[in-house]
């Protein structure tokens, strides 16, 4: 099956080079978003010996080896993989470099969402797991955006008479559900996270994106840029609603590498009381 080309992968890289540049203007963003991801760990009672996290950001490697892990940091971006003072590889997440059952935890920081082939970069991870391993990440979700997706795409109409994808899209929290049953994760689980952002000015909003190096890597905007006049008329759209919430949602995704030892569901007529029976009595 073909996998559908959504995003320019040179130019996410180039943004996310653009971003390391700038990471200390949004460090304190990034270290809240991987704080809220590693909690996850807090519930586990096991160690980890060899960890891979992806899209750290110079961030969740030293929050990993402060709990006495051994970290391997990789990236897309060269710039980013070299914040990380751990050993690290410059590497696309469509094509995992690792053999099979190489870690028993693969972290995946807010990288995942400008993959092509999402189920193939699941499964990918999930090979590289040891039965029984974690695979943990954190994806932007819906509603992040939608509204200035909303705004751009009902300016674009009113001054094109047509609408080019201006904002990157993002699953919801099913779809995110879906893909981790689907790449055969054992006990899946996906759960919300907020934080919540209030902007004076359109700009400010714009600003960020580019300084988190999260701007719009679609390939079709690549054939219609946007002309001034619709940022323009966009951000004073934007800006008639006085401080512009700008919230961002994101899900925590947490699964196993499968593994004999794992708690396996009952098959049909195995149950010791019949639902029944617990209902009436």
């Amino acid at each position: 099956m073909t996998v559908p080309v959504l995003f320019n992968r040179k130019l996410v890289r180039h943004h996310r080079d653009r971003a390391a540049l700038h990471h200390h203007q949004m460090q304190e963003v990034v270290e809240i978003c991987a704080e809220r991801l590693l909690d996850r760990l807090d519930d586990i009672q096991r160690p980890f010996t060899d960890i891979l996290e992806i899209g750290g950001r110079g961030v969740v490697a030293p929050a990993l080896q402060s709990r006495g892990m051994n970290v391997v940091s990789a990236d897309l971006s060269q710039r980013l993989v070299s914040l990380n003072n751990n050993p690290s590889v410059c590497m696309d997440e469509e094509f995992l470099p690792f053999k099979a059952q190489s870690f028993d935890l693969v972290i995946a920081h807010f990288n995942l969402h400008w993959v092509n082939d999402l189920p193939g970069a699941l499964l990918q991870i999930k090979n590289i797991l040891r039965p029984d391993g974690l695979f943990l990440a954190a994806v932007p979700i819906l509603p992040t955006l939608s509204n200035l997706r909303h705004i751009m795409a009902e300016q674009e109409a009113e001054l094109c008479g047509r609408v080019f994808p201006r904002v990157s899209p993002f699953p919801d929290l099913r779809a995110c559900a879906t893909l981790m049953q689907r790449a055969g994760f054992a006990l899946p689980v996906v759960d919300k996270e907020e934080l919540p952002f209030v902007y004076r000015s359109a700009i400010g909003l714009m600003k960020d994106l580019r300084l988190s190096g999260e701007t719009n890597a679609l390939l079709e905007q690549q054939k219609t840029f946007s002309s001034k006049s619709l940022l323009v008329s966009s951000m004073a759209k934007l800006e008639e609603q006085g401080e512009i919430a700008a919230p961002l949602d994101f899900a925590i995704l947490t699964g196993w590498a499968p593994d004999a030892s794992q708690q396996q569901p009952l098959k049909p007529g195995q149950f010791s009381v019949s639902l029944e029976d617990a209902l009436t009595n």
